[in-house]
């Protein structure tokens, strides 16, 4: 039995795309649109807007891939240009207020109960106002650090920590008036 490598594998398709394979190219677009597509939408509210968004990214993904350097992973890197589009589009847009409130608490947020969809959620997450909501998806669904998020932004470290604790606070109130809603003491 041959075992083959599916790494280089990858590493040949990333190659040929490199050289304006479409063929390649379109095996990775088809590969990770759809979950690329998903982060879009984290970020911008209309599926459509979030698709140009995306397109727009893949297109920046196939003139930088000679740029990629395999210190990563290859998804990894793709959803950082994903993530990277969105906040342009939304500055450009002029979308994104920052409140310059340097106060916040932290909050614990992990368990929201299991029996609200994903639609619920992003439902829920789509109501914050766009700052908060960007600082809470970089920070809490893509991973990144305060420090970070601030450099992105533009913003003071405070500003993101204040915008990740109020966005916290509503989605919190929010899932409340759900519980209520859902059993009925409202």
């Amino acid at each position: 039995m041959k075992v083959i490598a599916l790494h280089q594998e990858e590493k040949d398709i990333i190659a040929q795309a490199a050289d304006n394979n479409r063929h390649a190219q379109q095996k990775i677009y088809s590969k990770y649109a759809p979950k690329m597509l998903s982060i879009c939408r984290q970020y911008v509210k209309d599926v459509h807007q979030a698709e140009d968004i995306m397109i727009t990214a893949f297109m920046k993904v196939f003139t930088n891939l000679r740029t990629f350097e395999y210190k990563g992973s290859f998804e990894g890197w793709i959803r950082r240009i994903m993530v990277n589009e969105c906040i342009s589009y939304l500055r450009v847009q002029k979308k994104v207020n920052f409140l310059e409130d340097e106060f916040y608490t932290e909050d614990t947020f992990n368990n929201i109960e299991s029996h609200f969809s994903v639609e619920d959620i992003q439902a829920l997450i789509d109501s914050l106002p766009d700052g908060y909501k960007m600082v809470f998806n970089l920070y809490a669904i893509e991973g990144y650090k305060h420090q970070e998020i601030a450099k992105m932004l533009g913003i003071n470290e405070g500003t993101s920590k204040s915008q990740l604790s109020h966005a916290r606070k509503m989605l919190k109130e929010e899932i409340n008036k759900l519980k209520n809603y859902e059993n009925g003491t409202e």
